[in-house]
């Protein structure tokens, strides 16, 4: 489908960072590949694309210049400080416009973290992508305009406008998980320096290290990327290690044997798994494993990448899906019905019960065992991906702001690390309350029950420290919703349609039917009369109810796989495919007059 050449409109924020002071502007880029990566801080898929750039940048590094274009979800992630922050703590080595207000984000019609847009050297978009996987198809569009702007002597080849910043200095640096070892030492996940570190009581003199520092994945000498999560194995369960390390940007779990500090591959590959796994299936690779818990003689994997948790047998070293469907969102139910939305912290109760914190739905959640009827996954507190705040009282009522850490008190409630609000709150099952026990933290990212005390792992701090447990306090903040700009649709009909064109030398594989899956939901469910679910394709007409609530949120999965053409140029058995996805969450607000039609671009090039 032929669309109209468009203009990129300019580049407007706050704020650049990663320039040494110099505001940039489109005219500057001119002659440039411009690539916009519109992201903010707490997306496990943006993430993943900051990793999946890397190689482009560096390949392409005379004609491509990658612009990110941070966008916040979460108050927080409106810090300036906070978005200074994420840009050290992810290594993200190309200019970045901050951007709190989503001025360039709604210039650009951005609708979904990740999305990319591609600016061609004479300032037109060529190219609007939304999700992750799109390395690929970025690197064949970037040849083609290459090949296209040289030939029309438009191109500019040089170095592009980044400028590094000063290295910083501090013992740990952004540390994300910490546990207890036996004789009284803690190990401390040094995230940013891409080691582990035992500390002695005092959380700050170091016994020693484990890992080289320099981002890899090898064993020996033992190198990890951005490592999170920590799991001492109870003793029955150690043999040649004792320690489960979440090693979370190389997608793998890694063992560690606390005697010489040997380290060993465990499970993953060093790729990021891109295929749909369900509950009780297992695979090669992961997908940005963040935290560990033992549970139920196994241990339970936090796979924050696919949003669901997975379990790791350390006797047959078996991987497999424990719950979740990989959609993205807040719903309870049996382990196979469940979606989670990020989940990057874990702790297990004395009385068998599994608690996760839930980052991007802002939830609590939990399981027990229940072996005649079957688990069930519940909400302690939390409403969904679009509502977080700082609020006590009532846990339908209590508000949390992207938790990462979860530790089980004494009196069998539970401590949260709400990471977002820089507060360690405490949810009491007994009375379904939530209060809070510290603020004025700065990213707290994990707790570790001490005594009478929890040691915190204040991650943008970049220390650890003891906080005594109190009677909790009460907190009545503000309520928030993400800020995004309303869709106006019109009552009635709509029709839904998911642009998607492969890149040059792919094409749909339909070997086995149609490669291609579309998901539709709606919060409240009372929005849609007919449409939601899950069947193939790439279109589909909604019904909204004639009594629908005039506002809500339209939520859309899809799913496309796309295959090379093989040396014969045809659609062998033996191409290879690459899947493409992504979920959007629409806010819409009902209008007469307004269009009957939804476009979403998965990958759409003009």
């Amino acid at each position: 489908m032929s669309r109209t050449r468009v203009r990129a409109p300019e580049l407007r924020g706050r704020r650049w960072l990663n320039t040494g002071g110099t505001e940039l502007t489109l005219a500057d880029l001119r002659g440039k590949i411009v690539l916009l990566d519109f992201w903010t801080f707490c997306c496990i898929n943006c993430l993943h694309v900051l990793d999946e750039l890397r190689e482009l940048e560096e390949r392409y590094a005379d004609v491509l210049v990658t612009i990110g274009v941070h966008s916040p979800k979460f108050v927080h992630e409106a810090d300036p400080d906070a978005v200074a922050a994420a840009v050290e703590r992810y290594a993200v080595e190309h200019p970045v416009l901050d951007d709190p207000e989503l001025v360039t984000w709604d210039a650009y019609a951005a609708r979904a973290w990740p999305t990319l847009v591609v600016i061609d050297p004479t300032g037109y978009v060529v190219a609007h992508l939304a999700g992750e996987g799109h390395g690929h198809g970025l690197g064949v569009l970037v040849e083609e305009l290459v090949a296209e702007h040289e030939s029309a002597g438009t191109l500019r080849r040089g170095d592009g406008p980044y400028v590094a910043p000063p290295e910083p200095a501090t013992a740990l640096r952004f540390p994300g998980k910490a546990i207890a070892l036996p004789g009284g030492t803690f190990l401390v996940s040094d995230t940013a320096h891409h080691q582990l570190v035992e500390l002695e009581a005092d959380l700050v003199t170091e016994r020693r290290r484990i890992g080289t520092g320099e981002r890899g994945f090898s064993d020996s000498p033992a190198r990890f990327s951005e490592p999170q999560g920590l799991l001492l194995l109870p003793e029955q369960a150690r043999a040649e290690y004792d320690v489960v390390v979440a090693d979370t940007v190389n997608h793998a779990l890694r063992g560690v044997r606390l005697a010489d500090g040997t380290v060993t591959t465990l499970a993953g590959t060093g790729e990021q798994l891109r295929t749909r796994v369900e509950p009780g299936a297992g695979a090669a690779e992961l997908s940005s494993p963040w935290d560990l818990a033992w549970w139920e003689d196994r241990v339970v994997v936090a796979m924050a990448g696919s949003h669901q948790l997975w379990s790791f047998d350390p006797g047959s070293g078996v991987v497999a899906v424990l719950a979740g469907t990989t959609n993205e969102g807040l719903r309870d139910g049996a382990p196979a019905d469940a979606f989670f939305a990020q989940p990057s912290g874990l702790a297990t109760g004395p009385d068998g019960t599994l608690w996760v914190a839930d980052s991007e739905t802002s939830a609590l959640r939990s399981v027990q065992a229940a072996p005649a009827a079957g688990p069930q996954f519940t909400t302690a507190t939390g409403t969904g991906l679009f509502d977080f705040g700082f609020r006590d009282g009532p846990a339908e009522e209590a508000l949390l702001q992207h938790p990462l850490g979860v530790a089980v008190l004494p009196d069998g409630s539970v401590a949260i690390a709400d990471t977002y609000n820089g507060a360690v709150r405490r949810y009491d099952p007994a009375t379904r309350t939530v209060g809070t026990l510290a603020r004025d933290l700065r990213e707290p990212a994990d707790l570790l029950l001490d005594g009478d005390s929890l040691v915190v792992v204040e991650s943008a701090a970049h220390r650890l420290v003891r906080v005594p447990i109190p009677a909790s306090t009460r907190v009545d903040g503000r309520a928030h919703r993400v800020r995004r700009s309303r869709t106006d649709l019109a009552p009635g009909a709509l029709a839904l349609r998911i642009d998607f064109t492969p890149p040059t030398g792919q094409h749909l594989d339909t070997r086995f039917g149609d490669p291609t899956s579309l998901t539709v939901a709606a919060s409240p469910p009372e929005l849609l009369l007919d449409g939601a679910g899950t069947a193939p394709g790439l279109t589909r007409t909604l019904r909204f109810a004639p009594d629908a609530p005039a506002e809500g949120v339209l939520q859309v999965s899809v799913a496309a796989a796309a295959c090379d053409a093989n040396d014969e140029g045809d659609d062998g058995v033996f191409a290879a495919c690459h899947r493409y996805q992504q979920d959007w969450g629409i806010p819409v607000r009902l209008v007469e007059g307004a269009p009957e039609e939804l476009v979403l671009d998965l990958r759409a090039v003009r």
